[in-house]
């Protein structure tokens, strides 16, 4: 029996997306009902972001619009698009639904992300959902984020340009408790707009996904439990109404997935851990902006379960794009009547790759940068440069990632890097996890790399870790990439390892041959294999690594990077494939 997606939903063309723009329409939204009688209705714009992971700077990476490609991001003309799209409202609330900071370019993470709660704070945000990524630099350091000072958690030392005054806005973390069963930061926010009779209030619910511990390391989040997402939504959402809240948010950082032609208004085939979530939610729950996934999509989950009709909501990631969300509430009845969203695509200058230029595409609106944050922004990246634009080695042409879950050449380079480190800890295989990999490696026509592309492929200064596994661990952690419990992933080996897969097998039954130096890998015979140490804490998933013997830990995963390709001739990119499907 053939299964049409509940989500389905007609495909945009840019055209489409221009009038969008121009005409500041909206996709999604359930049916409206009329106000009542003895008031006047109020709208309010709900601004939002998710995933900007510290983009300061524009990230060279374009928003697909079918098969139109738009250059976008950097955090000055995000900030002219927010600016631009409150004008139209009276009254506004700017929110982002997680990993606001970590993963970062160089010129946010060289200072713990320090310039980009900076840059939030001039922009003006009033709420972020904690995200797993918030928690890259320990629990700690997080809420030195939200308070301020220059107390160091870190190796790398805080403070370096300023004194640090904490977060403007507010963290919100309805699902992630400390020892003592309470959140550790407030769950609930809420913000109210005009007075007397036409006075009205939007409640904010934030958290995190419950996955949160296979994502960071396990150190950073000692003392931490993530429950439930929507028993923490349907927990929250009574008090905010007990408050007075006439519409209910919710920053979830759990996201979906939709299908077909790229389509940043549109939701058709939407998938993904975020949907039975969904499902369970408080029907007085009005829009529910996402993360996590890193897609753009606007969705009417009312065309699902007519009992919830609220929006679902995600703004890609990068601030390459931004969620314009409008709220018309019957301040007399305290409920929405209407509600529509769109996203705006950041579009800012045209880039250069080494496979060409992404151009300008003159139909879309351009922003000019805010002048206030690029300077703030510039402050920060001359002081980054010296260190960032050193050549640190030279490659024999680019190195791309491999699509979805594969890592591609560049996964093979990283692999023998880091089994090249770790030879004296007796490493005999290497392996590195593709979403561990963040940006293709891109040189200069002549071959040559800076620390600063680098640091993008690998922003998390994991260290390297090399156990004793034996033969029929490591076919049962290769099995656990292709279980169907999370994400596909095949991860990428060192030089002279490669294994077969079948994904239409059984899980547990899906690597149908492993070789090693040429021959089948004994599963009786133990080796010592390399991981960076989110994966030997049994992060994405492969749990197998947890279980350590005789563990070793070595240099930093990025050195061991910068020290492979430092040579006198360039280090060859391996095309060859490694993790090997029907």
């Amino acid at each position: 029996m053939q299964r049409v997606h509940p989500f389905a939903m007609l495909r945009l063309s840019l055209s489409a997306l221009l009038a969008f723009a121009l005409a500041g329409c909206a996709a999604g939204g359930g049916p409206a009902s009329a106000p009542s009688a003895a008031s006047q209705s109020v709208t309010v714009g709900i601004v939002a972001i998710n995933d900007f992971h510290g983009a300061l700077e524009p990230p060279k990476q374009a928003v697909a619009v079918g098969s139109e490609r738009v250059p976008a991001g950097g955090a000055a003309w995000l900030a002219s698009a927010i600016d631009g799209i409150r004008a139209e409202y009276s009254a506004s609330a700017t929110v982002s639904a997680g990993d606001l900071i970590g993963a970062s370019q160089l010129s946010s993470s060289l200072f713990l992300d320090e310039p980009t709660i900076g840059v939030m704070n001039r922009i003006g945000l009033d709420f972020n959902a904690v995200g797993n990524h918030e928690f890259d630099s320990g629990r700690q350091e997080l809420l030195r984020k939200q308070g301020g000072g220059c107390a160091q958690h870190t190796p790398r030392k805080p403070c370096q340009l300023e004194r640090f005054a904490g977060a403007g806005f507010r963290f919100l973390s309805a699902s992630t408790y400390t020892q003592d069963g309470r959140t550790l930061f407030p769950a609930t926010g809420i913000k109210r707009f005009g007075s007397g009779a036409a006075r009205v209030s939007v409640g904010f619910i934030g958290l995190t996904l419950k996955g949160t511990p296979a994502l960071v390391s396990a150190a950073g989040i000692e003392g931490l439990t993530f429950g439930d997402e929507a028993e923490a939504v349907n927990r929250a959402v009574p008090g905010l109404k007990a408050e007075g809240a006439d519409a209910i948010v919710v920053l979830l950082h759990q996201g979906g997935m939709p299908s077909g032609d790229p389509d940043p208004n549109g939701c058709k085939g939407l998938s993904g851990p975020i949907l039975p979530i969904l499902a369970r939610l408080d029907p007085r729950v009005d829009v529910v902006i996402s993360g996590h996934t890193h897609q753009a999509y606007i969705c009417d989950y009312g065309t699902v379960d007519p009992a919830r009709p609220f929006l679902l909501t995600s703004a890609g990631a990068h601030g390459e794009l931004v969620t314009d969300i409008a709220l018309t509430i019957d301040p007399a009845a305290d409920r929405v009547v209407a509600k529509r969203a769109r996203n705006v695509i950041v579009q800012s200058p045209a880039y250069a790759t080494s496979r060409g230029t992404v151009a300008n595409v003159a139909a879309l609106p351009q922003f000019t940068p805010r002048a206030d944050i690029a300077d703030y922004v510039k402050r920060y990246t001359d002081a980054a440069a010296r260190f960032a634009l050193r050549p640190v080695g030279r490659i024999s042409g680019p190195a791309p990632k491999g699509a979805g879950p594969d890592g591609g050449p560049l996964g093979n380079l990283i692999a023998d890097a880091q089994l090249a480190a770790t030879r004296e800890a007796g490493a005999q295989i290497a392996f590195i996890n593709p979403f561990g990999i963040r940006a293709p490696l891109e040189p200069a026509a002549d071959g040559t790399l800076t620390f600063s592309d680098l640091f993008e492929v690998q922003p998390f200064g994991n260290t390297l870790v090399t156990q004793t596994m034996s033969g029929a661990q490591i076919k049962a952690m290769l099995e656990q990439g292709l279980d169907g419990e999370g994400p596909e992933q095949h991860l990428s080996p060192s030089a002279g390892f490669a294994y077969w897969f079948d994904a239409s097998r059984p899980p547990g039954q899906r690597i149908v041959r492993i070789e090693f130096a040429g021959k089948p890998l004994d599963m009786a015979a133990d080796y010592r294999v390399t991981t960076n140490n989110f994966l030997a804490g049994g992060g994405d998933g492969f749990t197998v690594f947890a279980a350590r013997r005789d563990a070793v830990i070595g240099a930093n995963d990025l050195d061991a990077l910068e020290v492979w390709v430092d040579g006198e001739r360039p280090r060859e990119v391996p095309q060859e494939r490694r993790a090997i499907g029907p």
